[in-house]
């Protein structure tokens, strides 16, 4: 009777005690290294944040099976990898799924619409929750999406440096995906590839240089062997999103989901303003560290008028863009106005009206 009573005793004093915490597997992955901010952000704000608020009520934790860096896929097939539950959570690199995501292309075929990241994610985030069509494109491929990325602005980086926009002409230059299409008019040609590629490229001669963005350049190290930062601002992009298989989403316990969503609108806002925090950083930090090379690492400043000057060498990208989307069945036009009229909404004064 004793031990029966002491055994009582114990569960009224120490309930949760008696209560097990579940532990749930998901595995996080990504094509591109944690050293990649937004990457890295997964790790330090994404997954700690959900981590944080799940401790609050103790109930569930999650244990994660990190697989960054590639080890899994590669950036040719992140969409395919979380749809298909190679992983559960993966970043979703947009620029490189344009036929599978065609109106999340919006940003990269306006160029020098916006340079202000933590604005472009707004108008995006609004778009997801608002037009069917934009969130039907990415549920479609059997994931939900909990953040959002975007990138810094986007400067060209050269083995020579360059006196302005016409002297890329003829040259080859890495860029990813449908991100090539902002050389069109240029007379440079786009060659296809991603950060994990670019440094290769340049090397080994089949570039002459990548347009590419600092907080990218920076981690891998571009500037050894691209030395020359040709400074155009060229504005930023809706770059992908952090997502999560829709079979392990509707699998998860509603706390463990909510905890998720809140972390992901966490994880989109501080990625945000990291853009802007870091990208001067990333700037002067690659001067410093290329200043013994040689030739040393040199941010060239493009002379007033350089970046409105490639901004009306460019045809109409997204007129062009906007019609094929139509002619696929999706709203390309109405999509290109809406993304368009929330950045002006916004206070952004784009360099091109595109949707006129």
């Amino acid at each position: 009777m004793k031990t029966f009573l002491g055994t009582m005793t114990a569960a009224i004093a120490f309930p949760a005690a008696l209560l097990a915490q579940e532990t749930i597997d998901i595995t996080v992955a990504s094509s591109h290294p944690t050293v990649v901010p937004w990457v890295g952000m997964i790790q330090t704000h994404f997954m700690a944040r959900t981590d944080e608020i799940l401790a609050e009520s103790g109930e569930y934790e999650i244990a994660w099976n990190e697989a960054f860096g590639g080890t899994l896929y590669k950036a040719n097939a992140t969409l395919s990898s979380v749809g298909e539950g190679i992983t559960d959570v993966g970043w979703v690199f947009s620029f490189l799924e344009a036929a599978q995501l065609p109106l999340s292309q919006v940003s990269t075929n306006t160029p020098f619409a916006t340079a202000n990241p933590p604005v472009l994610l707004d108008v995006m985030e609004s778009l997801l929750e608002t037009n069917d069509a934009f969130r039907a494109e990415w549920e479609d491929h059997n994931l939900k999406v909990l953040g959002l990325t975007a990138t810094d602005l986007y400067d060209i980086y050269t083995k020579e440096p360059l006196t302005g926009i016409a002297d890329i002409n003829g040259m080859k230059l890495s860029a990813p995906g449908v991100l090539g299409s902002w050389l069109r008019g240029t007379g440079a040609n786009a060659v296809d590839g991603a950060l994990t590629t670019f440094y290769t490229d340049v090397q080994t001669g089949v570039s002459d240089g990548a347009l590419t963005l600092a907080l990218g350049a920076m981690p891998i190290k571009l500037y050894e062997v691209a030395p020359y930062i040709n400074r155009f601002d060229a504005g930023a992009a809706f770059s992908g999103a952090v997502a999560i298989n829709r079979d392990t989403w509707d699998g998860l316990p509603e706390a463990v989901q909510n905890a998720m969503i809140e972390a992901g609108a966490y994880y989109t806002e501080s990625h945000g303003q990291d853009m802007v925090d870091r990208h001067e950083l990333m700037m002067n930090l690659m001067v410093e560290n290329g200043a013994e090379q040689s030739p040393p690492v040199t941010i060239v400043q493009m002379p007033a008028g350089e970046r409105q000057a490639w901004v009306n060498m460019l045809p109409d990208l997204a007129g062009e863009w906007a019609a094929a989307v139509d002619e696929q069945g999706a709203p390309g036009t109405a999509f290109l106005s809406e993304y368009m009229d929330g950045l002006r909404a916004a206070g952004e004064t784009p360099a091109r009206d595109w949707d006129k």
